[in-house]
């Protein structure tokens, strides 16, 4: 029997994959991805046998893996980020389901939620939710309502996946919605490319989030009550005020 690993490769650059991972892709004899995920590893195991698939083909991808497991090879499912973050690792384990025999392991990775953070500053030191702006897969009244409730709760936020070519106006939508519940000058942060070519972070205001370009390798966070902006840098406080430690 073959083995299987769902690997979270980090944000992008070789630096913040973690050792862990990097040992599980020297094991493995056959790499699978999404095209861009594959292209990102090309360099690094030009000897592996690496099989890229478009987007939107998910779930063909993981059958092809766990074809290649149950012939007894040791076989890679590549994802950017986390692995278990909007990741390939759920999926993985529905398509596996009536192999319990086989062995499986997720290797986690460094999401864009904390690779982005760091970059910013340090937004999600408190309490913090994460949501996709994609609506591929989720209702766009799901992902609203969960804005309005993460907004009304007072959590930073992450959100994920804020515009693409098909979705020019997400960001904008999202914008509105928060804008309902939050003051405009609610410090933001944005963070492109994270660990590639072509890295950036700017800080905004939410009032001027709805006119912020932004695609599918932006990370937006929108900051709580508490958030600051300190030295140019975007700030959480924990409460650690209230302890008198400050």
């Amino acid at each position: 029997m073959g083995k299987l690993f769902i690997i979270g490769l980090g944000p992008g650059g070789a630096l913040d994959t973690t050792p862990r991972a990097e040992a599980a892709l020297r094991e493995s004899q056959v790499i699978f991805g999404y095209t861009t995920y594959i292209h990102l590893i090309r360099d690094r195991f030009p000897e592996k046998e690496l099989v890229a698939t478009p987007m939107t083909t998910e779930a063909q991808r993981c059958r092809l893996c766990l074809e290649r497991a149950l012939l007894g090879q040791t076989a890679a499912m590549v994802c950017s980020g986390d692995a278990g973050v909007y990741g390939m690792a759920g999926l993985m384990h529905q398509i596996c389901r009536n192999h319990p025999e086989l062995s499986i392991q997720v290797i986690p990775g460094v999401t864009a939620a904390t690779a982005g953070a760091a970059l910013l500053g340090a937004p999600l030191t408190h309490d913090f939710a994460v949501i996709s702006l994609s609506d591929a897969l989720t209702p766009w009244e799901t992902i609203e309502r969960r804005l309005r409730l993460a907004a009304e709760g007072d959590f930073v936020l992450c959100l994920y996946n804020p515009a693409s070519k098909a979705r020019p106006d997400t960001l904008k939508r999202a914008a509105a919605i928060l804008l309902e519940r939050l003051p405009p000058e609610t410090p933001c942060g944005l963070a492109e490319n994270i660990s590639r070519e072509g890295e950036a972070v700017w800080l905004c205001t939410l009032g001027e989030l709805e006119t912020q370009k932004a695609n599918m390798f932006t990370t937006v966070f929108v900051g709580s009550s508490q958030t600051q902006v300190i030295n140019g840098r975007l700030v959480t406080p924990r409460g650690y005020e209230q302890r008198g430690a400050l």
